[in-house]
């Protein structure tokens, strides 16, 4: 699933930054597709969930629980940024905060296996 995310995440990123190159605003389809990338994430937080209630150990669980958690807020809050200010940057915001995704979803797997 974290492989799954971190590849949507990055396309919707490289999306981004093709329509930043182009002078666009952030537009629905590009919204749309980041309320899919939180729905994978809100997924993934029920999956990390039900890991540890059925008695799974992570490395670290403050750690885990951080990444878990955060990287359900990363998203909104470069969309609620790029709403506010809709132009060519807020575009770039949602590329970054997409690129912000990947690695928080990955590192969320190294804390689980405990490296």
């Amino acid at each position: 699933m974290a492989v799954g995310i971190a590849v949507c995440a990055g396309l919707v990123a490289l999306w981004s930054f093709a329509d930043a190159a182009r002078n666009r605003m952030p537009e629905r389809p590009l919204l749309i597709a980041l309320v899919v990338i939180e729905v994978l994430l809100v997924a993934q937080l029920v999956i990390g969930i039900v890991l540890l209630v059925r008695g799974g150990h992570p490395g670290s669980l403050a750690t885990y629980l951080a990444y878990l958690i955060g990287c359900l807020v990363v998203l909104p809050v470069g969309a609620g940024w790029a709403l506010a200010e809709r132009s060519r940057s807020s575009t770039v915001v949602l590329g970054i905060a997409c690129l912000a995704i990947p690695v928080m979803v990955l590192r969320l797997n190294e804390v689980w296996s405990g490296g």
